[in-house]
């Protein structure tokens, strides 16, 4: 069955139908009962979808639509659900590389799943692209529920030195009672959420408007300046499976090497918090800007863009360090609230960028529209620069505890 364009459109788009509504939903949920059943609930939503993608497909492209619909229903929880676990397991001094390792796992999974799915699609069909990494999901299920508690208290295999460790560098309330490795936690009150202080938190709104501006770059540099290459040089970086990954692993192996320097840095006293956050940023969106200026001068050298295009994503990396862990900084305890509420910000780019690109280039032959895009895009990295590093903060907001 070959589907059109526009009904194409619709399959692709619909996922962020479903990941616009439990973002905010997911991140206070998350904080109330925990992120490790969250999060699970989350990723078997994604695995039942996945499954089923490939049955759906064959009625018809509006029974695909609502798996993708479901698919960013489950996805859109994960990143809130993941930052209060965050919040809960890292010492303020290990935050950016925990959060480096963790949200820089999507780059890794880019690098793993691209080849092998051409593989398992040569060799047995695309379906089965869909029944082996969802059967690989579920197995990870079965590991999530074994080893993973909402906190370091709770976890029978984490030592009661360990527990001290991480506790010690956070301000959990909590009453120790020691039996071999068993750790006992008094839990806080739920606390209320302080939505006037929140939305009138410069602090907040920086990390908000960076999100999103970041998303916005992002978006530009992984979907639309390879289709920029297809359509605008004829050279489609999709069928080098090489090219198509080296980007995502520049760019995980880049986050992991500077979240850990960073990390010793603050440590010994070289970098404080805020300036480890703003660095990461101006890494974050400097040096892809320059990258899409860089593209716009290189013309038709294909080679040219290819190797701006590695560089650019992998210096974008360091935005795990910088926005997404902020949030923690500023307000631990609503740490998947606020997550929530800025990713679904940043979200909307993904709707933006798609129709800016299509509605400058539609009928416009050359590179100039391009290029025009490109120097928006620049320009809007810049912005968030300014913003973040003016009104970007990493202490601890007042609202973060509301009953004191």
């Amino acid at each position: 069955m070959i589907w059109t364009e526009p009904e194409q459109g619709l399959v692709l788009g619909s996922y962020f139908w479903g990941y616009l509504i439990t973002q905010v939903p997911g991140g206070r949920i998350s904080e109330l009962y925990g992120g490790k059943w969250v999060f699970w609930i989350a990723v078997l939503l994604n695995i039942l979808a996945i499954l089923l993608s490939p049955i759906c497909s064959i009625y018809g492209y509006q029974y695909l639509i609502l798996m993708r619909i479901i698919m960013g229903l489950g996805a859109a929880v994960t990143l809130p659900a993941m930052n209060v676990l965050i919040a809960k397991w890292s010492p303020k001094d290990e935050r950016s590389t925990i959060s480096s390792v963790v949200y820089g796992g999507t780059s890794l999974g880019t690098v793993l799943s691209l080849p092998t799915s051409g593989l398992i699609a040569g060799y047995l069909g695309w379906e089965w692209v869909f029944y082996i990494h969802g059967g690989l999901a579920t197995f990870w299920l079965l590991l999530w529920a074994i080893f993973i508690s909402d906190d370091p208290m709770s976890n029978r295999f984490v030592s009661t030195e360990e527990k001290k460790i991480i506790s010690g560098t956070q301000k959990v309330d909590y009453e120790m009672v020691e039996s071999n490795v068993t750790v006992e936690v008094k839990e806080k009150a739920t606390l209320p959420i302080p939505w006037k202080s929140i939305l009138t938190s410069v602090a907040f709104w920086a990390l908000c408007l960076s999100h999103t501006l970041n998303n916005f770059g992002w978006y530009m540099l992984l979907v639309e300046l390879p289709m920029f290459m297809s359509k605008g040089l004829g050279f489609n970086i999709k069928d080098n499976a090489l090219l198509s990954t080296l980007p995502f692993l520049a760019n995980w192996l880049f986050t992991i090497f500077y979240s850990s320097t960073v990390d010793t840095l603050a440590r010994k006293g070289i970098l404080k918090t805020v300036q480890v956050r703003k660095l990461s940023m101006a890494i974050a969106s400097l040096i892809p800007a320059s990258c899409l200026i860089g593209v716009c001068f290189a013309g038709c050298n294909s080679t040219i863009v290819v190797i701006l295009m590695i560089i650019a994503t992998m210096f974008y990396g360091t935005m795990f360090t910088g926005v997404f862990s902020n949030h923690t900084d500023i307000a631990s305890n609503y740490a998947g609230l606020l997550m929530g509420i800025t990713n679904m910000s940043a979200t909307i780019p993904g709707f933006v960028v798609p129709a800016l690109v299509g509605a400058l280039t539609h009928g416009v032959p050359g590179l100039a529209p391009w290029h025009t895009i490109f120097y928006l895009t620049a320009g809007l990295l810049g912005l968030e620069f300014i913003v973040f590093t003016t009104f970007g903060s990493s202490d601890e907001q007042l609202w973060n505890n509301p009953s004191t």
